[in-house]
């Protein structure tokens, strides 16, 4: 190989080696600091290439995007001492680098740690300060959004950090207590159940005791109706046996007549005792009935 050309590749090497230890690139998604023998000397790196001097500076780069810190449960007491485990996250981002990388040399897993105890903290004296209803429905939203308010002034003054949000995905019972607290609920439950069922027993009785007093009265209303019908009809009939009388008196008195010997002797295990001479013989001995 040629002198001049090992020179020029020498050169090269040389050249991209002091622009690797001289130069340095901050992406917008992150944020840094430049040292100067351990000491910040600037403390918001802006995105760009930047210059260094080699052996003298040094760049701590860390992740500026919004992170998650999701907390181990926790056992909390509530205001009328009632043990609970609490489940939760944090919603966090580096706010001021200087300050987050002389709290945290920047370690991330150092600033959760410290970050995580004064979640706990804060949750525990959040807790401490309500009931149990307050806590699960009543004022949880609140309480959420004091706690994010408090902790974010804390973690910003101390660590350097931003908190943009507290949240809670969990509240359960200690296992030692949730048997007892399960039997209780069953027990008021069974107990609700009774009396519902009590209710509509007596709504049932109530509805039965309307339904027979509503049979009775149409009852009643249908036989007055049937007995004023029949009684109608009954002088409609004797109505019109007067008007056929008054026609032909005669006829009327032959054909009740018949009406009567059909009725009579219908049935042929009927015995009669009477006078042949008597007027219920009459158009049998005579056509004329004389």
């Amino acid at each position: 190989m040629p002198v001049k050309t090992t020179i020029s590749l020498g050169l090269v090497l040389l050249l991209v080696l002091a622009a690797t230890q001289c130069l340095y690139i901050v992406s917008e998604r992150e944020r840094a600091v430049l040292l100067r023998f351990g000491e910040v000397v600037e403390h918001n790196v802006q995105p760009g290439i930047h210059f260094k001097l080699p052996i003298v500076n040094k760049v701590r780069i860390f992740d500026g995007r919004l992170l998650t810190l999701d907390a181990l449960p926790q056992r909390f007491l509530t205001q009328e001492k009632k043990a609970v485990i609490v489940d939760s996250f944090v919603k966090w981002r580096v706010a001021e680098v200087e300050k987050f990388y002389t709290a945290t040399s920047g370690d991330v897993a150092v600033a959760q740690r410290l970050l995580s105890s004064r979640v706990d903290t804060g949750l525990r004296n959040e807790f401490g300060a309500r009931s149990m209803h307050e806590v699960v429905s009543g004022e949880r939203d609140e309480l959420m959004a004091e706690l994010t308010d408090k902790l974010n002034g804390i973690a910003r003054q101390e660590l350097g950090i931003e908190v943009l949000d507290v949240r809670v995905k969990g509240i359960d019972l200690p296992p030692e207590v949730s048997s007892s607290v399960f039997s209780r609920m069953s027990t008021e439950r069974e107990r609700e159940a009774r009396e519902h069922r009590a209710k509509g027993r007596e709504l049932a009785e109530g509805i039965s005791a309307d339904a027979d007093r509503q049979k009775v009265v149409i009852e009643s209303e249908a036989y007055r109706e049937a007995e004023r019908t029949r009684g109608e009809g009954d002088a409609a009939a004797a109505e019109i046996y007067a008007e056929a009388y008054n026609r032909d008196p005669e006829f009327y008195s032959f054909y009740r007549s018949l009406t009567a010997y059909k009725e009579t002797f219908g049935n042929g295990s009927d015995l009669l005792v009477l006078d042949p001479k008597s007027d219920f013989f009459k158009y049998l001995n005579n056509s004329k009935g004389k």
